[in-house]
Protein backbone atom coordinates (compact mmCIF):
# COMPACT_ATOMS: atom_id res chain seq x y z
CA UNK A 1 0.00 0.00 0.00
CA UNK A 2 3.24 2.64 0.58
CA UNK A 3 4.57 1.96 -2.87
CA UNK A 4 0.98 2.53 -4.19
CA UNK A 5 0.19 6.45 -1.88
CA UNK A 6 3.28 7.33 -2.19
CA UNK A 7 3.93 8.25 -6.08
CA UNK A 8 0.18 9.46 -5.52
CA UNK A 9 0.87 11.90 -3.00
CA UNK A 10 3.87 13.10 -4.68
CA UNK A 11 1.89 13.61 -7.86
CA UNK A 12 -0.69 15.93 -6.14
CA UNK A 13 2.01 17.97 -4.36
CA UNK A 14 3.29 18.97 -7.84
CA UNK A 15 -0.04 19.54 -9.15
CA UNK A 16 -1.17 21.43 -6.21
CA UNK A 17 2.61 23.59 -6.64
CA UNK A 18 2.26 24.49 -10.34
CA UNK A 19 1.47 28.10 -10.71
CA UNK A 20 -1.48 29.32 -12.54
CA UNK A 21 -0.79 31.16 -15.84
CA UNK A 22 -2.96 33.62 -15.47
CA UNK A 23 -1.60 34.70 -12.16
CA UNK A 24 1.74 36.88 -11.61
CA UNK A 25 4.87 34.57 -11.23
CA UNK A 26 5.28 33.54 -7.83
CA UNK A 27 6.34 36.65 -6.12
CA UNK A 28 6.45 38.59 -3.14
CA UNK A 29 5.66 42.14 -3.46
CA UNK A 30 5.80 44.99 -1.00
CA UNK A 31 2.90 47.28 0.30
CA UNK A 32 2.30 50.57 -1.97
CA UNK A 33 4.07 53.35 -0.27
CA UNK A 34 3.04 57.07 -1.50
CA UNK A 35 6.78 57.65 -2.90
CA UNK A 36 6.91 60.63 -5.17
CA UNK A 37 3.68 62.13 -3.89
CA UNK A 38 2.60 64.79 -6.45
CA UNK A 39 -0.76 66.56 -6.24
CA UNK A 40 -2.63 67.20 -9.95
CA UNK A 41 -4.69 69.87 -9.89
CA UNK A 42 -8.51 69.77 -11.56
CA UNK A 43 -8.45 71.26 -14.98
CA UNK A 44 -10.46 74.38 -15.07
CA UNK A 45 -10.68 73.72 -19.33
CA UNK A 46 -10.42 70.53 -20.33
CA UNK A 47 -8.21 69.88 -22.55
CA UNK A 48 -8.34 69.42 -26.21
CA UNK A 49 -6.94 66.45 -27.95
CA UNK A 50 -4.82 67.55 -30.27
CA UNK A 51 -1.56 67.61 -29.33
CA UNK A 52 -1.22 71.47 -28.66
CA UNK A 53 1.20 72.19 -26.29
CA UNK A 54 -0.44 76.27 -25.85
CA UNK A 55 -3.40 74.86 -25.13
CA UNK A 56 -4.74 77.12 -22.21
CA UNK A 57 -5.79 74.05 -20.22
CA UNK A 58 -2.15 73.25 -19.66
CA UNK A 59 -0.98 76.78 -18.48
CA UNK A 60 -1.52 75.80 -14.85
CA UNK A 61 -0.29 72.34 -14.61
CA UNK A 62 3.47 71.77 -13.52
CA UNK A 63 6.29 70.31 -15.86
CA UNK A 64 7.39 67.16 -14.18
CA UNK A 65 10.80 65.07 -15.48
CA UNK A 66 11.06 61.75 -17.67
CA UNK A 67 14.42 61.10 -16.66
CA UNK A 68 14.73 57.68 -15.05
CA UNK A 69 17.16 55.28 -17.20
CA UNK A 70 15.10 51.99 -16.50
CA UNK A 71 17.08 50.20 -19.25
CA UNK A 72 20.15 50.32 -21.59
CA UNK A 73 23.04 52.16 -21.96
CA UNK A 74 23.40 55.57 -20.85
CA UNK A 75 21.98 58.38 -23.29
CA UNK A 76 23.04 61.93 -24.16
CA UNK A 77 20.52 64.83 -24.11
CA UNK A 78 20.40 65.16 -28.01
CA UNK A 79 18.72 61.24 -28.12
CA UNK A 80 16.37 61.83 -25.51
CA UNK A 81 15.00 63.84 -22.88
CA UNK A 82 11.19 64.07 -21.75
CA UNK A 83 8.71 66.13 -19.45
CA UNK A 84 5.46 65.66 -19.14
CA UNK A 85 2.03 67.48 -17.19
CA UNK A 86 -1.03 66.01 -15.48
CA UNK A 87 -4.68 67.21 -15.10
CA UNK A 88 -8.14 65.62 -14.40
CA UNK A 89 -11.51 65.96 -14.32
CA UNK A 90 -14.56 63.53 -12.95
CA UNK A 91 -14.31 61.68 -16.67
CA UNK A 92 -10.85 61.33 -16.92
CA UNK A 93 -7.01 62.09 -16.13
CA UNK A 94 -5.24 64.19 -18.52
CA UNK A 95 -1.57 63.57 -19.89
CA UNK A 96 0.66 66.28 -22.08
CA UNK A 97 4.16 64.82 -23.18
CA UNK A 98 7.16 66.36 -24.54
CA UNK A 99 9.52 63.86 -26.33
CA UNK A 100 12.41 65.13 -27.60
CA UNK A 101 13.85 62.21 -29.73
CA UNK A 102 16.14 62.26 -32.43
CA UNK A 103 15.15 58.90 -34.29
CA UNK A 104 10.78 58.16 -34.23
CA UNK A 105 11.37 53.93 -34.88
CA UNK A 106 7.79 51.66 -35.64
CA UNK A 107 9.65 48.51 -36.17
CA UNK A 108 6.19 46.32 -36.21
CA UNK A 109 3.08 47.08 -38.21
CA UNK A 110 0.81 44.07 -35.77
CA UNK A 111 0.21 46.26 -33.11
CA UNK A 112 0.45 43.24 -31.05
CA UNK A 113 3.56 42.20 -32.12
CA UNK A 114 6.64 43.36 -29.73
CA UNK A 115 5.69 46.68 -29.00
CA UNK A 116 7.59 47.74 -26.34
CA UNK A 117 10.35 47.79 -29.10
CA UNK A 118 8.85 50.11 -30.53
CA UNK A 119 8.84 53.72 -29.89
CA UNK A 120 5.80 54.24 -27.36
CA UNK A 121 4.35 56.27 -24.61
CA UNK A 122 3.64 53.71 -21.68
CA UNK A 123 1.21 55.03 -19.05
CA UNK A 124 1.06 52.85 -15.72
CA UNK A 125 -2.05 53.52 -14.13
CA UNK A 126 -2.79 51.50 -10.13
CA UNK A 127 -6.62 52.89 -9.83
CA UNK A 128 -7.02 52.60 -5.56
CA UNK A 129 -3.33 53.01 -5.54
CA UNK A 130 -2.89 49.29 -4.14
CA UNK A 131 0.35 48.54 -5.13
CA UNK A 132 1.08 44.47 -5.91
CA UNK A 133 1.43 42.35 -8.91
CA UNK A 134 -0.30 43.22 -12.30
CA UNK A 135 1.99 41.01 -14.56
CA UNK A 136 -1.39 39.09 -16.19
CA UNK A 137 -4.45 40.85 -14.44
CA UNK A 138 -6.00 44.65 -14.33
CA UNK A 139 -5.09 44.95 -10.54
CA UNK A 140 -2.85 48.03 -12.70
CA UNK A 141 -2.28 48.90 -16.24
CA UNK A 142 0.45 49.73 -18.60
CA UNK A 143 -0.93 51.06 -21.47
CA UNK A 144 1.69 51.16 -24.78
CA UNK A 145 0.90 53.83 -26.45
CA UNK A 146 1.76 53.60 -30.13
CA UNK A 147 3.05 56.44 -32.64
CA UNK A 148 -0.39 55.51 -34.46
CA UNK A 149 -2.86 55.67 -31.43
CA UNK A 150 -2.78 51.99 -30.41
CA UNK A 151 -2.76 51.37 -26.88
CA UNK A 152 -1.51 47.57 -25.54
CA UNK A 153 -1.70 45.69 -22.51
CA UNK A 154 -1.50 42.24 -21.29
CA UNK A 155 -4.84 40.75 -20.45
CA UNK A 156 -5.16 37.99 -18.15
CA UNK A 157 -3.87 34.46 -19.84
CA UNK A 158 -0.67 36.55 -21.07
CA UNK A 159 -2.87 37.83 -24.06
CA UNK A 160 -1.89 40.62 -25.68
CA UNK A 161 -5.06 43.08 -26.13
CA UNK A 162 -6.05 46.51 -27.62
CA UNK A 163 -6.94 49.25 -25.21
CA UNK A 164 -8.00 51.71 -27.73
CA UNK A 165 -11.41 52.93 -25.75
CA UNK A 166 -8.91 53.33 -22.32
CA UNK A 167 -6.89 56.25 -23.71
CA UNK A 168 -7.73 58.60 -26.58
CA UNK A 169 -4.47 60.27 -27.84
CA UNK A 170 -2.90 62.68 -30.01
CA UNK A 171 0.76 63.11 -31.21
CA UNK A 172 2.22 65.90 -33.36
CA UNK A 173 5.83 66.00 -34.35
CA UNK A 174 7.88 68.93 -35.08
CA UNK A 175 11.63 68.31 -35.93
CA UNK A 176 12.96 65.99 -33.05
CA UNK A 177 10.21 67.40 -30.73
CA UNK A 178 7.28 65.51 -30.19
CA UNK A 179 3.52 66.17 -28.10
CA UNK A 180 1.84 63.37 -26.97
CA UNK A 181 -1.93 64.65 -25.48
CA UNK A 182 -3.84 61.63 -24.03
CA UNK A 183 -7.32 61.28 -22.17
CA UNK A 184 -6.84 58.51 -20.17
CA UNK A 185 -10.05 57.02 -18.49
CA UNK A 186 -9.73 54.83 -14.85
CA UNK A 187 -10.66 51.46 -14.64
CA UNK A 188 -10.89 49.71 -11.25
CA UNK A 189 -8.85 46.47 -10.53
CA UNK A 190 -12.56 44.69 -11.11
CA UNK A 191 -12.44 45.34 -14.90
CA UNK A 192 -13.82 42.43 -16.96
CA UNK A 193 -12.22 41.96 -20.52
CA UNK A 194 -14.43 42.29 -23.77
CA UNK A 195 -17.48 43.28 -20.91
CA UNK A 196 -19.16 46.45 -20.56
CA UNK A 197 -17.07 48.10 -17.61
CA UNK A 198 -18.29 51.35 -15.96
CA UNK A 199 -15.21 54.24 -15.48
CA UNK A 200 -14.21 55.72 -11.97
CA UNK A 201 -15.39 58.90 -11.36
CA UNK A 202 -12.31 60.73 -10.53
CA UNK A 203 -12.84 63.53 -7.37
CA UNK A 204 -10.56 65.69 -5.33
CA UNK A 205 -8.34 63.86 -2.40
CA UNK A 206 -8.02 60.09 -4.43
CA UNK A 207 -4.73 58.97 -4.64
CA UNK A 208 -4.58 56.52 -7.80
CA UNK A 209 -0.45 55.19 -8.22
CA UNK A 210 1.00 56.46 -11.22
CA UNK A 211 4.12 56.32 -13.66
CA UNK A 212 5.26 57.38 -17.05
CA UNK A 213 7.51 55.86 -19.49
CA UNK A 214 9.14 55.94 -23.02
CA UNK A 215 10.48 53.24 -24.76
CA UNK A 216 12.95 54.44 -27.42
CA UNK A 217 14.57 52.65 -30.27
CA UNK A 218 16.90 54.15 -32.93
CA UNK A 219 16.34 51.41 -35.59
CA UNK A 220 17.65 48.50 -33.44
CA UNK A 221 16.58 45.23 -33.61
CA UNK A 222 15.13 45.43 -29.67
CA UNK A 223 14.70 48.81 -27.89
CA UNK A 224 17.58 50.60 -26.82
CA UNK A 225 16.52 52.32 -23.81
CA UNK A 226 13.13 52.60 -21.32
CA UNK A 227 13.37 55.83 -19.50
CA UNK A 228 10.52 56.32 -17.01
CA UNK A 229 9.28 59.17 -14.26
CA UNK A 230 10.16 57.16 -10.83
CA UNK A 231 13.73 55.78 -9.14
CA UNK A 232 13.66 52.21 -8.88
CA UNK A 233 15.72 50.93 -6.56
CA UNK A 234 18.03 47.89 -7.06
CA UNK A 235 19.23 46.04 -10.34
CA UNK A 236 16.25 45.36 -11.81
CA UNK A 237 14.39 48.47 -12.49
CA UNK A 238 12.50 47.29 -15.50
CA UNK A 239 9.57 46.20 -13.11
CA UNK A 240 6.53 48.62 -14.02
CA UNK A 241 4.85 46.00 -16.05
CA UNK A 242 5.13 43.64 -13.57
CA UNK A 243 5.18 45.26 -9.93
CA UNK A 244 2.87 48.41 -9.50
CA UNK A 245 4.22 49.05 -6.08
CA UNK A 246 7.49 50.62 -8.02
CA UNK A 247 4.57 53.90 -9.09
CA UNK A 248 4.49 56.96 -8.10
CA UNK A 249 1.71 58.39 -6.26
CA UNK A 250 -0.65 61.22 -7.72
CA UNK A 251 -2.94 62.76 -5.40
CA UNK A 252 -5.84 64.69 -7.12
CA UNK A 253 -6.54 68.14 -5.81
CA UNK A 254 -9.61 70.70 -6.73
CA UNK A 255 -7.15 73.68 -7.10
CA UNK A 256 -3.31 74.61 -6.47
Amino acid sequence: MKNILLPLLIAIVVISCKPNKNEDIAEVFLPKTDHQLRQVPKAIITPSIDGNIDDPAWEKATWQPLDQNWLGDSYSNEDFSGRYKLTWTPEALYLIAEIKDDVLYDKNEDPLTLWWDDDCLEIFIDADNSGGGHQFNHNAFAYHVAMNGNVVDLAPGEIPTLYNSHVNSSRKTNGTTTIWECEIFIYEDTYIDHTANETKILAPNQKLGFALAYCDNDTSPERENFIGSVPVEGEDKNRGWIDAGIFGTIQLIEKR
